[in-house]
């Protein structure tokens, strides 16, 4: 794993990257929680990402949004912070011209920041949202949702109710058809998911794994 300053539109942002074993090896990019929430890559849900992607031999790039650890500037509301985000799947897209597929990953507020990547890049074939901040911010531009992805919730989160995620994955899954969407709530499971994070890990393993398979027989299929 190696530590890296990115090329952002209005300055360096701060990453950590973990590089593939093979050149054609899958790639992800995942997007912390809110920066003035604790919203850093060193938090323990984005950390239970990258541990994830890496054991299954992704390349893995976390960072840190403007104003959070050595990334310089503040918060500016969202905008910023998907140029951020940006600049940082840039940089993992051109260190890994041979890349198989490439999936996005948030948690929160960066499940948002992902979930806007994925409109704006065709390269991402997949997303992992975890409590996305549907009654926060406005998930009115996956219309239609491109690609398939998991969506996680807590039952018990009292931050963001399970009924504005319970309608967002049921929108999506409308618009994707063939339940393209899966959805989980997680039982008892607060916004922290502190003490459900191995359901939560396994949830994220074993669908990584077996999209893994199926976006690879799909290709073959093509082929």
């Amino acid at each position: 794993m190696s530590n890296i300053m990115i090329v952002g539109a209005d300055g360096p942002v701060e990453a950590r990257y973990h590089a593939p074993a093979s050149r054609n090896a899958p790639i992800v990019i995942i997007a912390p929680p809110h920066p003035k929430h604790d919203g850093t890559m060193a938090h323990k849900i984005i950390y239970l990402l990258f541990r994830v992607f890496a054991s299954l031999n992704f390349g893995v790039l976390r960072f840190n949004f403007r104003g959070c650890g050595r990334s310089p500037g503040s918060f500016s509301g969202g905008e910023n912070e998907i140029s951020d985000a940006a600049a940082c799947l840039d940089w993992l897209l051109d260190n890994n011209k041979m890349a198989s597929q490439c999936w996005v990953a948030g948690y929160s507020f960066g499940a948002w920041i992902g979930m806007q990547l994925l409109m704006r890049r065709p390269e991402c074939v997949r997303f992992i949202s975890i409590s996305p901040p549907a009654n926060i911010y406005d998930f009115g531009f996956l219309a239609p949702c491109p690609v398939s992805g998991l969506i996680l919730h807590g039952e018990c989160d009292d931050m963001i109710p399970k009924e504005s995620v319970l309608r967002l994955a049921y929108n999506l899954s409308i618009q994707r058809r063939k339940n393209a969407i899966e959805f989980h709530m997680i039982k008892g499971a607060d916004h922290s998911f502190s003490e459900h994070m191995k359901e939560l890990e396994d949830f994220v393993f074993r669908y990584s794994k077996e999209s893994l398979h199926s976006l690879d027989d799909a290709y073959s299929d093509v082929v």
